[in-house]
């Protein structure tokens, strides 16, 4: 092989980068015409809802789109710093009413499943492993892991988490315009400072806490990209080393690339299967936010923590998803995302362990089912 030429493994490896770089050159161009779109209207957090629903539809019209981990993880690991600056000194004093709200997500998970579960198997005709493990509230990519490994349909339990957050993310920011007073007019919903208002100290100790998420990986916390730069983010504000936060613009990156990446999850589905899907998952969803509303009203009453900070804890949205929409709402942010990284915990501990007992109680997964499929077909 003459010198400097490049081998056909080199030249096939070339060519699959350059097709990733054009899927994911398409798929941010299209989630950013979306995120504007939605800001021109003064949709409330825009970028990212606008943007998972255009790459939504791109990805149904059968557009070539992608986005990798690896990028979704670093603009999460922006987000986990951006969570981390909502904790500040004054929060310790509410520690005591944080616990209980915290204790109470353990009914909360049971409940949820025990409903969603009824709903998933006797109304949309799951099989059990594939009900069981769609009805958990979170830990998607452990719920199809372990869901798949026990007999359950992989594709049926990721795409009803998809569609659960999804609609989720659309309702719950729709929700508080229409019954909260939410002016997305508003010109201070920025999220961060101006690039140019960033002090360089201030600007090192940020990007330090990117060291969070190996840290979060070591110690095999869930969500490690997310949580881990949270954590570090929180010390640093908790102590007053900083009280700045990422800019502005990076945080609308952010929510673009983490709303494309969650449109680009439909690819490769027939509109027939998202139709069947999502039909299940809308009751699934007015389900779990019917839960949510409960214990939300319920705590207030034996608290008086708000109500609104209270929903959006006990919202079945995603962590990520669910802590920017508090940030854009002005919502207690450091509240939400304590809670919601608690119930993932929990689920991710604790979902095998009930799972275990449901089957011993009904036979679940103890070898492949014969009756009913769930309703969306596999690749």
């Amino acid at each position: 092989m003459a010198a400097g030429k490049p081998s056909p493994m080199q030249s096939r490896l070339a060519q699959l980068r350059a097709v990733a770089y054009r899927r994911l050159a398409l798929a941010l161009v299209i989630g950013a015409v979306g995120g504007a779109i939605a800001d021109a209207f003064h949709v409330p957090l825009a970028w990212m809802i606008g943007a998972m629903l255009a790459t939504s539809a791109g990805a149904l019209m059968k557009a070539p789109i992608a986005v990798p981990g690896g990028l979704r993880a670093g603009m999460v690991m922006v987000l986990g710093i951006m969570l981390g600056s909502a904790f500040n000194p004054e929060l310790l004093d509410q520690i005591d009413d944080w616990l209980l709200s915290l204790s109470i997500l353990i009914p909360y998970i049971l409940t949820a499943i025990g409903l969603c579960l009824l709903y998933l198997r006797f109304a949309a005709r799951y099989d059990p492993v594939t009900a069981f493990f769609a009805a958990a509230p979170g830990g998607f990519n452990e719920m199809i892991m372990i869901g798949g490994a026990l007999g359950g349909d992989e594709r049926t339990i990721a795409l009803s988490h998809s569609l659960r957050v999804l609609l989720v993310v659309c309702v719950v920011p729709f929700w508080f315009v229409l019954t909260q007073g939410y002016d997305g007019a508003n010109p201070n919903r920025s999220l961060g400072p101006a690039l140019s208002e960033m002090e360089s100290i201030d600007t090192l100790f940020l990007i330090g806490c990117v060291l969070g998420a190996p840290l979060a990986k070591w110690a095999r916390l869930p969500a490690a990209n997310l949580v881990g730069p949270m954590i570090l983010s929180a010390v640093i504000h908790l102590i007053g080393l900083t009280d700045d936060r990422p800019p502005a613009l990076l945080i609308a990156i952010a929510q673009i690339v983490v709303g494309s990446a969650i449109g680009c999850r439909f690819t490769g589905i027939s509109l027939r299967q998202i139709g069947r899907a999502l039909v299940v998952a809308a009751g699934l969803t007015v389900i779990l936010l019917a839960i949510a509303a409960f214990f939300a009203y319920l705590i207030n009453a034996l608290t008086g923590l708000p109500v609104n900070a209270l929903l959006l804890a006990y919202a079945p949205g995603g962590l990520a998803e669910m802590s920017l929409v508090a940030l854009s709402l002005n919502v207690d942010a450091a509240f939400v995302a304590t809670h919601h990284i608690v119930r993932i915990v929990l689920i991710v501990l604790f979902a095998p362990l009930v799972f275990k007992l449901f089957s011993l109680a009904t036979g679940a997964g103890r070898r492949p089912t014969t009756g009913h499929q769930p309703p969306v077909e596999k690749r």
